[in-house]
């Protein structure tokens, strides 16, 4: 025996874990445990295993299953460590990876899914850069006859229709633009849907006639109706939500549609300024007034002054009058029109 503290070099290492002995290694009475080779447990009935070091196999280098992992040489204490250090990432059930970006994190969760999942809804309109009301769960859509997982934070879809051409959006499969919009101007509310359209047009991802096409596809599943109506009204003029949403307010209205964005020319015919929504023979212009207007209240004066002085009668509206009371922007533009 040695003295206390001395480390005591030992031939052999008794593992009590399921009735097996392991030969090699060496103990201290620190506790470390050093693995100088590939260790063969012995087991009964003669059988044996190579067991290799570890953090041995191939390196985390991309997302991975639990289940490969193990398969390529990995102990499960040597991927918790491993973790733990925040050398692996483990951003879901039964996946590790390396540490990266959100968007690591959605391949890792897509792995999980039925093949042929992609993203879809509002996830892939935020993937796209389209507005869409703040959603904190991944939406994603499962091809047609599979099982729908239920997993925390992932709102899973099945896809009545066949997901055609999925494209890849930095690593990740998301629907076809065209089919975003539509499958979302069906569940959305009028206004949030008609800015996405919008939007979808102004970004060039579709064009109106593959968005008529692609809402005929659509005929016969919930809203419908609603996507219909509204891919006859998308227009890629719009620069802003609030602008859209203005214009479907005098839409929903029964009043003349409004031309988004109209040029307005002096007395030479060179164009001078733009109207956000004008009626171009009654010389009537409406604008949505937000906060971008208030950096440059000398400008918009001075543009106003000369709109009148041109015989144009313009209205403002801000957040309050578009959110709070449509009605009274209706009547207004209505009596406009009418005088």
């Amino acid at each position: 025996m040695g003295s206390a503290g001395a480390t005591v070099p030992l031939r052999r290492r008794v593992a009590f874990r399921r009735g097996a002995w392991s030969s090699g290694g060496a103990w201290s009475s620190g506790g470390e445990v050093r693995y100088p080779q590939p260790q063969v447990i012995h087991r009964a009935g003669g059988r044996e295993r190579s067991r290799r070091p570890a953090f041995a196999g191939v390196s985390i280098d991309n997302m991975h299953r639990y289940g490969s992992l193990l398969e390529d040489g990995w102990s499960r204490q040597s991927l918790r460590s491993r973790v733990f250090r925040e050398e692996v990432a483990h951003p879901t059930r039964g996946v590790y990876g390396p540490p990266g970006t959100a968007a690591d994190d959605v391949r890792s969760l897509l792995l999980r899914l039925p093949p042929g999942s992609v993203l879809g809804f509002h996830s892939a309109a935020l993937a796209y850069g389209l507005p869409v009301p703040v959603t904190r769960r991944l939406h994603v859509l499962v091809p047609p006859d599979v099982d729908v997982p239920l997993m925390r934070g992932v709102s899973a879809h099945a896809s009545v229709l066949p997901i055609r051409d999925p494209v890849w959006n930095n690593g990740i499969p998301c629907v076809p633009p065209v089919r975003c919009a539509v499958d979302l101007a069906r569940r959305l509310g009028r206004a949030d849907a008609l800015a996405l359209l919008d939007a979808t047009l102004r970004a060039a991802l579709c064009t109106t006639e593959q968005l008529a096409a692609e809402v005929a596809l659509h005929a016969g599943l919930r809203g419908v109706r609603q996507a219909r109506e509204l891919v006859g009204w998308a227009d890629p003029r719009p620069e802003c939500v609030q602008e859209s949403h203005l214009r479907l307010v005098l839409l929903d209205g029964r009043l003349p549609p409004p031309e988004p964005q109209l040029w307005v020319a002096n007395f030479y015919g060179t164009v001078v300024y733009r109207v956000d929504l004008g009626y171009e023979r009654q010389r009537v212009g409406v604008e949505y007034d937000g906060r971008s207007h208030m950096d440059s209240v000398e400008k918009d004066r001075f543009r106003h002054n000369w709109l009148v002085e041109n015989g144009w009668r313009m209205r403002y509206f801000t957040a309050r009058d578009l959110y709070q009371d449509p009605g009274g922007i209706v009547a207004t533009v209505k009596a406009l029109l009418a005088a």
